[in-house]
């Protein structure tokens, strides 16, 4: 959920990269010296193509132009060593070079275009999902949190998970959910239910009528979607907790959730026993149904709760 920066770490891909410049300009080198020195029979100027693609693969397209200049410069030395330098098939030669090269420096531009335009997408929606999920304070009265957001995907941080906390008058309430879906679809049901949850874990007096009061929320937004949006397709998996200060329990509903799984003390590893709802809507309006699980949970006690990515 965190970011390391450093000056050392800007550093180093400008440096990996500019050194990794020197394999295709030592490409031109090679294959120019060896054209000059091979049989006439032998022709080695083609080859320069592999330099101006090369430098594409960790380059922008002047510094790939760049390279196809040199290449193409490569090969008229190696024309004129010979005195073939105007002759039609080295012209033939430098021309496919130079248009390939040119090919070669469109596909950087429109890469590198859609590179920005994905990270600016990226940054906008991470932005969003940062501003919806808050930081968990490390300390709930008696309750220690911590929280780690690890996507199941590589460059995957986009989701439909989430998860918050708040401190009652008697203890603390706890919230973790997976919403259906993934990417930006998923931010409008997890933006609604963290909403929910901060305002209605401080007005209701058990888990039933909080799971209620949840349920009705995504019952009112679920309603401004035509059927044709695939509204029926539209839930959310959560598992609420409440943690008393004076008790050595938690109180568990779950809506469709995964099961918590209680570490204790002595390393002993064990999967909380679950009475699952169906998930908040799919349409169970009432409190009464929505089970109340009870663990006990005392000193010591490290309770993970996690979604399926």
């Amino acid at each position: 959920m965190g970011s390391r920066q450093g000056s050392a770490a800007f550093g180093q891909p400008w440096q990996s990269s500019h050194l990794l410049l020197l394999v295709p300009a030592a490409l031109i080198v090679l294959i120019t010296a060896s054209d000059i020195l091979a049989p006439t029979d032998i022709i080695l100027g083609p080859l320069l193509v592999v330099a101006p693609a090369l430098t594409a693969w960790f380059e922008g397209p002047w510094t790939t132009g760049g390279m196809g200049v040199m290449a193409v410069a490569g090969q008229a030395l190696s024309g004129w060593h010979f005195g073939t330098l105007f002759t039609r098939p080295l012209i033939v030669q430098m021309i496919a070079l130079a248009v390939l090269t040119v090919l070669v420096v469109v596909l950087c531009v429109v890469r590198d275009r859609r590179t920005r335009q994905l990270a600016q997408v990226r940054s906008v929606a991470e932005a969003a999902q940062h501003v919806l999920m808050w930081p968990l304070p490390s300390r709930l009265g008696t309750l220690q949190l911590a929280s780690v957001y690890l996507a199941a995907e590589d460059e995957a941080e986009i989701g439909g998970d989430l998860y918050a906390a708040a401190r009652t008058d008697s203890g603390a309430r706890v919230m973790i959910g997976d919403v259906r879906g993934k990417g930006l679809s998923a931010l409008g049901e997890a933006a609604l239910l963290l909403g929910a949850f901060r305002e209605a874990a401080h007005q209701h007096a058990s888990l039933p009528e909080l799971a209620g009061a949840l349920e009705r929320s995504m019952a009112r937004y679920l309603a401004d979607f035509e059927p044709d949006d695939e509204a029926e397709e539209r839930f959310v998996t959560a598992l609420l907790l409440e943690i008393p200060d004076d008790e050595p329990l938690v109180r568990m509903t779950s809506c469709g959730h995964l099961a918590p799984v209680l570490l204790g003390p002595d390393g002993q590893v064990t999967e909380a026993d679950l009475h699952p709802a169906p998930p908040l809507g799919v349409g169970l309006q009432g409190s009464g149904g929505y089970p109340v699980d009870v663990l006990s949970f005392g000193p010591g006690d490290t309770l993970l709760l996690y979604t399926d990515g």
